[in-house]
């Protein structure tokens, strides 16, 4: 039986993306909940790069929080500041909670509506289409993703992956990195590691020069390295201890922020010790809204659920049917791996976590 709507207590959840959505997903029919975002949607992050390629894949993975959450409060806007017992935002909304979520992730500058966000994967995708030759910074998983899209989609172009560290994939162990490596090459993909280049400074003939002074000749670039904490307004709030030197939060085992007993903190801002990954942001949103519950409901300390830190899982995909993949206690790469990831990249079970429907299908994906 639901609470009725007097007694309900108010959870807000600051942040729209994999692990703040599926928190207010999960609540809203338990709570009073307010999702405050930015932006209008959430998007399925690891397909972004299929989505370069492939636009029309955005239909599945660009999802407005309308479209899950439908017993809750959406505010498109940025928190600014938290109290004891509500939370500012930048225009001008005072919103008090009983319980707290953060899950700001990073700082990711984006369009604020779908259809604004679609249009921006057309231009990207019509970049790519329109280059004989591309030069990509960055080997981290973004840069190597969007490398083997492009190597599969359009292998008519010269692709150039420029990386600063000594190999690929630094997050994994080396097997996988030297698996993707030799994957991109046998691709046609040339990539030059302990480089950086200046994307400022290129000249109008698409001329880049690396710090080792290599020249690159590329009609366009993406830029795939790390991007900053969304963590620095957090500096000015009653959480201003509560982050590390590196501007995270600092979280127990239940994800409760350190020192309170009603503010949760969830995905990439956290201290956990572990990989920034998707699907584990996920499973602290799970564990957050099952500890809330239980709060709700009266439970005691004791029976909150522990959250352990994820082992070292991950796969990258290679294209639409390949992938490395590196488990506990196996590295392989190839076809296998890509069945479990490259082809639909977890959409649909994505989308059917937030209640949706599979969504089309992409046209390319079909009958494959």
């Amino acid at each position: 039986m639901e609470n009725s709507g007097e007694s309900r207590k108010r959870v807000v959840v600051i942040g729209g993306g994999l692990a703040g959505s599926l928190v207010a997903k999960t609540l809203q029919y338990s709570a009073d909940v307010t999702l405050i975002d930015p932006k209008e949607y959430f998007e399925i992050t690891w397909a972004n790069l299929r989505t370069m390629v492939e636009p029309s894949f955005g239909e599945r993975t660009v999802i407005n929080h309308r479209d899950y959450l439908i017993n809750g409060r959406i505010i498109t806007s940025t928190a600014t500041n938290i109290t004891e017992n509500e939370v500012v935002t930048a225009d001008g909304h005072f919103i008090p909670y009983d319980y707290l979520v953060i899950a700001t992730g990073h700082v990711e500058h984006v369009p604020k509506t779908r259809t604004e966000r679609l249009n921006h994967y057309q231009k990207e995708n019509q970049q790519i289409k329109s280059a004989k030759s591309i030069l990509i910074v960055g080997g981290g998983p973004s840069g190597v993703e969007l490398a083997g899209e492009i190597a599969v989609d359009y292998p008519d172009k010269k692709v150039t992956l420029v990386h600063k560290g000594s190999r690929l994939l630094e997050f994994i162990g080396p097997k996988a990195a030297d698996k993707a490596l030799n994957w991109l090459r046998s691709h046609r993909v040339e990539v030059k590691l302990g480089q950086s280049v200046d994307l400022n400074d290129f000249s109008d003939e698409g001329t880049y020069v690396t710090s080792a002074g290599e020249t690159i000749l590329a009609d366009c670039h993406f830029l795939c390295i790390g991007i900053p904490l969304g963590s620095s307004w957090l500096r000015e709030t009653v959480l201003k201890d509560n982050l590390d030197n590196r501007g995270r939060l600092m979280v127990d085992e239940n994800l409760r922020v350190k020192g309170h007993k009603n503010i949760f903190a969830i995905g990439d801002i956290t201290d956990i010790p572990e990989a920034k990954q998707g699907y584990l942001a996920q499973k602290h949103a799970l564990v957050t809204a099952k500890n809330i519950k239980l709060l709700m409901d009266g439970q005691k300390e004791s029976k909150l659920v522990t959250y352990h830190p994820g082992s070292a899982i991950a796969i990258v995909s290679l294209g639409r049917k390949e992938a490395v993949a590196q488990f506990t206690f196996v590295t392989i790469s190839g076809c296998i791996p890509g069945m479990i990831k490259s082809k639909d990249l977890f959409v649909t079970k994505t989308r059917k976590d937030r209640g949706l429907d599979a969504g089309n299908a992409s046209s390319k994906n079909k009958g494959n």
